[in-house]
């Protein structure tokens, strides 16, 4: 018996798979001669308050022990369809963060909780530079029947407002 062989013998029935396994080398030199080169140039300059059009990772919750700190701290607010939960940040930072939790429970579709995260996303971006050091959680609480990007977003501006208002001191 003989060993195989790892070449391919070019065939009349098979062009493109010859093509393939003898030139690889040749192909991919065409295609780094063909891939167009970019520049990136923003044409704002940021040092005079422009929103940024982004949302960072440094205003993401991004770890499980951020989320479970958040919820541990036991702070909420409870508005129509959503839930804020939150936690002052420590000394230093300065910058609000978000961190999303959309059920499957509640939103079968995974269009339809894209859609809440992205609403709710984008407001806080856009209310970022007014908001407190704090990290935040929200949480959606009650299934939206229709799933309105309107009426997401004026129950995440509502309990963004509840968040900055100062809370009078209960006597004892």
């Amino acid at each position: 018996r003989s060993a195989p062989t790892s070449r391919a013998v070019p065939t009349a029935s098979a062009p493109m798979a010859s093509w393939s396994v003898c030139a690889p080398r040749v192909a991919v030199q065409l295609l780094l001669l063909a891939a167009p080169r970019v520049v990136l140039v923003w044409p704002f300059n940021r040092t005079f308050g422009e929103v940024e059009q982004t949302f960072a990772r440094r205003y993401r919750l991004t770890k499980t022990d951020e989320f479970s700190s958040v919820f541990g701290f036991r702070k909420a607010i409870r508005g129509k369809l959503l839930m804020l939960h939150f936690q002052p940040r420590p000394e230093g930072n300065n910058e609000a963060r978000l961190g999303l939790v959309v059920a499957k429970k509640l939103l079968k579709r995974a269009v339809d909780r894209n859609k809440v995260k992205r609403v709710v996303r984008e407001q806080f971006r856009l209310r970022l530079a007014g908001l407190p050091a704090v990290d935040l959680v929200i949480r959606l609480a009650a299934k939206p029947v229709p799933l309105d990007s309107k009426l997401l977003a004026e129950d995440f501006l509502a309990l963004l407002n509840k968040l900055q208002r100062p809370r009078p001191k209960r006597e004892e």
